[in-house]
């Protein structure tokens, strides 16, 4: 929404909340999860269509969520439960009176069930993109989690996993467990196990069984065959972020039970705060009650979906505004590149268009082959109305009549407006548009389109794009581009793998090249547009040098494209194009390439592009993500760069990154993340991402970052080890990617309010960090993390403020009068660069918060936390806190310590060894001497007296 339509919001409002007052039942229509009297309405669980059909995997769904139910609403006290449950079943399934989908799809899925797993074969998971307290994107469940009873004995009950995981999901946030740091080091310098609560019971275990703590240590490190193992039967009723396996386990940690020493997710992506705290703090329970009473919520209701045909609908504007800034001639291009290339086979598709009233070009027709495409290609306008006003509702209506003449109603059909007009009336189709089971995906040309147009997307769970009027932007072939069936069969849908344009002047050339890489190739596709009488001069160079020219493409000179189709698979590898502009001016020439997979054995390189939130009000910036991924591992190392176009002005480029910093969450798990908050004007901004790869061995991910549920290899039972299946460990073979890839997605658009006019003051401050960590290294703390920059993450800081407290909740409340170190000596380094800095604690025993000695011997560690300065004194928010071991008590010797004193006391009774060694040899000398000194004496005596004997 603009600056220009501040209305519309509160227009849709009433609307809307009308239509949810005649009939509850909308709930379930739209996107997102709604709680609504204590009980959740509109869960999506879709199955990929890649997965066997099993009527098991339906009839387990159902009894997890409905074990979860009940679960959920006991651990958060009569609070919230699951109501009403949609299960997305795949198209190709048999028929079995599902009923018909409306505006569902696979990828508005809360929840995915897809054989595409990780290393950690049937590890459910949740992919959290954003920080403490956010939503994420969605839960995963492998078909073998769900069907394989013989796993609930590592995992726990599913619906108990399932609450584990909706936590992530819904409440944003993270486990209590760390398999990395399955050990550390208390404030009493004695060794505990990650784990909260820390009343939950277990024993170390050795090669031969149950043994001492101290056997599984050497040298401070764990010794290999150890590990620690739980007791079956537990008192501890916490935490379901931790071990939701054990029957005990009921509640979230609160702040009573939460352990805020474990080195786990939680702690340092939540400040030290427990589960429940950052649960009771969200919205759901900021709006909401326990409910009254000793029953239990109604058990949850299930609506089985299916897709049927696919149905589209092309809504264009023929409006006079469509003659500016060569508006027709550009949807044109981008509509028959979408006929022709973008939509599905088999898929049913109208047109219509509209001015001040609306117009049916052409019923629906099957895509079965390029005969009915072209003709499809024929209805699209070719001129425009003298008329200047625009009713967009005319033109859903007739799209609408166009999709019911297949069933008799617009459910799970699929509506593309494309407008360049303002309309003050729109609002008067959202209650028809919601109410449809139609998805709308709203395309604005230029800055004189309604206001308000992305409403109707909104309400629907449709996409929204901007186009600029700038004739060298590809964001309109891109739009269409990104808009797919929404099965989450990829590979059917296609992919884009480049969109470059530019102003290329008389006899100049536009020369680039394009990776097709081996995982693609199939029906791949060759795009060029100008926009001048006669196309430009094409070369195309395939790997081995083959050459394409103007003549071997298919073109349409009233529409200005050229086409050329690749037969079977692309060769791999770089193909170049030349476009000589022959005209004797200036004009834009732009290039267009898409392709499928290759096989189904191999899932093809993604990428899918979107913001935080739809729009945002100046100074607060826009968070920019990137999904990169091939299946589900997450593809690192990838050069991922955002162009962002505004209404006017030049676009703006942007480097995304996956390094656990800024604005990105978790590092290395395929989400490349940043903040743009260059806002040149108000209005809408268009999003589009480039991915590039370098060619290299494969850089996968070996296994999915973030928020799983913990496999628990075995129990204490009676006193017996009972130990699990060890946890599924699939292989994956390093593939050598000789030619890197290329991919593009458009994101969509996102508007911006309240930009001033004219230069600003700079009221942009660097971001928080995410990421500090504090280590105890002899008498020293060493802190790192990574460096912000001047404005948000770019540029460079002016300097840092570092405090430290004993008390946690001092740093975390009061983080301007805990004991400030000096850091006159740190100097900020360049935005995303490891800074390392290093004191001395002992200026905190002589600080203001000096405690005596006996509170000393009680615990021995600090909380430290960072925050940034610019050069105008901007701070940012105050970072993650970190903690570190400070001092060891005096009358106690560390466990881990065990070995030095057995060394110790080796050495001590070998020198005593040695000493008596010594005096025995002393000894044994002195004895020696004394006796020869005898023996001469003895010979000096006898010769005396043998001398008396002798004659005379």
């Amino acid at each position: 929404m603009t600056h220009r339509d501040k209305a519309g919001p509160v227009c849709s409002l009433k609307f809307v909340t009308l239509l949810l007052v005649l009939n509850p039942e909308v709930l379930l229509l739209g996107t997102g999860v709604q709680l609504q009297d204590n009980g959740y309405d509109g869960l999506l669980v879709a199955i990929n269509p890649q997965v066997t059909e099993d009527q098991n995997l339906i009839s387990n769904i159902k009894e997890m969520i409905t074990e979860a139910s009940f679960y959920l609403f006991n651990a958060t006290k009569r609070r919230v439960f699951f109501r009403n449950i949609k299960i997305l079943i795949p198209a190709a399934w048999k028929a079995n009176n599902y009923s018909k989908v409306k505006q569902e799809s696979y990828e508005k899925a809360n929840v995915i069930v897809t054989d595409w797993y990780g290393t950690h074969g049937d590890d459910p998971y949740t992919l959290q993109y954003r920080g403490c307290g956010k939503e994420g994107k969605y839960i995963h469940f492998t078909p073998n989690f769900l069907l394989n009873d013989n796993l609930t004995a590592g995992y726990g009950s599913r619906g108990r996993v399932f609450v584990h995981e909706w936590a992530h999901l819904r409440w944003g946030v993270f486990d209590e467990y760390n398999n990395d740091k399955p050990l550390y080091i208390n404030g009493r310098n004695e060794i505990k196990v990650t784990r909260c609560s820390s009343d939950v019971a277990g024993v170390f275990v050795c090669e031969k069984g149950p043994c001492p703590q101290e056997n599984c240590f050497i040298s401070k490190l764990f010794k290999e065959g150890c590990m620690f193992i739980y007791n079956s039967t537990q008192k501890a009723t916490a935490s379901i972020m931790f071990m939701q396996s054990l029957s005990s386990v009921v509640e979230f940690c609160n702040a009573s039970t939460h352990n805020q020493e474990a080195p786990n997710l939680q702690n340092q992506m939540c400040s030290l705060r427990s589960a429940w705290d950052v649960i009771t703090d969200s919205a759901d329970f900021n709006h909401s009650f326990p409910m009254n009473g000793t029953e239990l919520p109604p058990l949850p209701t299930f609506f089985l979906v299916q897709a049927g045909d696919k149905v589209v609908c092309l809504v264009l504007d023929v409006s006079s505004k469509m003659v500016e800034a060569d508006r027709l001639l550009r949807l044109q291009q981008a509509a028959e590149f979408y006929l022709m290339q973008i939509v599905e086979i088999h898929t049913f598709v109208g047109i219509a268009s509209f001015n001040s009233k609306g117009e049916i070009r052409a019923e629906l027709h099957q895509i079965n082959n390029d005969d009915v495409r072209k003709l499809l290609v024929s209805y699209l306008p070719t001129t425009v109305s003298t008329e200047a006003e625009t009713s967009i509702c005319s033109g859903l209506k007739k799209g609408f009549e166009v999709v019911e003449k297949l069933n008799g109603k617009a459910y799970g059909s699929v509506m593309i407006l494309v407008t360049s007009g303002d309309d003050e009336h729109i609002g008067n189709c959202l209650l028809t548009a919601l109410s449809s089971g139609a998805t709308i995906h709203s395309i604005a040309l230029g800055s004189s389109a309604v206001g308000n147009l992305e409403e109707l997307s909104h309400l629907t769970g449709g996409l929204k794009f901007f186009v600029p009027d700038k004739p060298n932007s590809n964001s309109l072939i891109d739009a269409f581009s990104r808009i797919s069936s929404g099965t989450g069969d990829i590979f059917q849908q296609r992919i884009q793998l480049e969109s470059m344009g530019e102003n290329v002047k008389s006899h100049h050339q536009l020369k680039n090249s394009v990776t097709v890489d081996n995982s693609v190739g199939n029906d791949t596709v060759f795009l060029v547009t100008w926009q001048t009488s006669d196309p430009p001069e094409i070369v195309l160079f395939d790997p081995n040098g083959r050459k394409y020219y103007t003549s071997d493409f298919t073109t349409n000179l009233a529409f200005r494209t050229a086409r050329l189709w690749i037969p079977g698979t692309a060769k791999p590898g770089h193909w170049t194009y030349m476009l000589n502009n022959t005209h004797h001016s200036l004009q834009a020439l732009k290039v267009t390439v898409t392709s499928r997979a290759s096989s189904s054995a191999v899932s093809p390189a993604t990428v899918e592009a979107f913001v935080e939130r739809d729009s945002t009000h100046f100074p607060n910036p826009v968070m920019i993500y990137a999904n990169v991924r091939k299946g589900s591992y997450p593809i690192l190392n990838a050069t991922v760069t955002a162009t962002i176009e505004p209404e006017t002005g030049d676009p703006v480029k942007l480097k995304l990154f996956d390094d656990g910093a800024g604005a990105d969450v978790i590092k290395n798990d395929g989400i490349y993340s940043r903040y743009f908050f260059s806002f040149a004007v108000n209005g809408r901004y268009s999003l589009k991402v480039r991915v590039n790869h370098s060619p290299s061995i494969s850089t996968l991910a070996h296994s999915i970052p973030g928020s799983h549920a913990m496999y628990v290899p075995g129990y204490i039972a009676n006193g017996n080890i009972q130990m699990n299946a060890p946890r599924k460990l699939l292989g994956r073979s390093e593939e050598e990617q000789k030619w890197g890839f290329s991919r593009i997605s458009s994101g969509g658009s996102f508007s911006v309010l309240g930009v001033p006019t004219g230069p600003h003051p700079d009221v942009f401050p660097p971001c928080k960090i995410i990421d500090l960590e504090a280590v105890k290294v002899e008498e020293e703390v060493t802190l790192s993390w990574t460096a912000p920059g001047e404005d948000f993450d770019q540029g460079q800081a002016t300097s840092y403020e570092i405090r430290m407290s004993k008390s946690l909740q001092n740093i975390q409340d009061n983080f301007n009068n805990a004991i400030l170190v000096n850091t006159s000596k740190l100097n900020p380094q360049q935005t995303g660069t490891r800074e390392i800095f290093t004191f001395s604690p002992k200026l905190f025993t002589s600080g203001p918060e000096h405690q005596p000695a006996v509170e000393i011997q009680e615990s021995h560690r600090i909380y430290v936390a960072i925050r940034a300065m610019d050069r105008n004194s901007l701070k940012s928010a105050v970072s993650n806190i970190a903690q570190a071991s400070l001092f060891i008590h005096p009358n106690s010797a560390p466990i881990l310590a065990r070995d030095h004193l057995i060394l110790k006391g080796v050495l001590t009774a070998m020198g005593l060894i040695g000493i008596i060694c010594l005096i025995i040899v002393a000894t044994h000398c002195t004895l020696n001497k004394k006796k020869r000194v005898d023996k001469k004496e003895w010979n000096k005596i006898s010769m005396n007296k043998r001398t008396e004997y002798l004659p005379s």
